[in-house]
């Protein structure tokens, strides 16, 4: 996994739980479900990116 994939990954997971606890604090559950949303989706891009690693370390590219 790249750098800036790891950057952008984790960008996404912290935008995440801002939206959450930002959305938690004023009582907003749209922002608050839009924040686990964008957690998830860093995890999965990240997920993704250490499988593509993974394949390559046992393939031998």
């Amino acid at each position: 996994m790249g750098t800036s994939d790891k950057a952008e990954n984790a960008a996404d997971k912290l935008k995440g739980k801002a939206k959450e606890t930002a959305g938690r604090a004023v009582g907003n559950e749209r922002l608050e479900a839009e924040g686990r949303a964008d957690q998830a989706k860093g995890d999965a891009k990240q997920a993704g990116e250490k499988l593509k690693d993974t394949a390559k370390d046992v393939l031998g590219h």
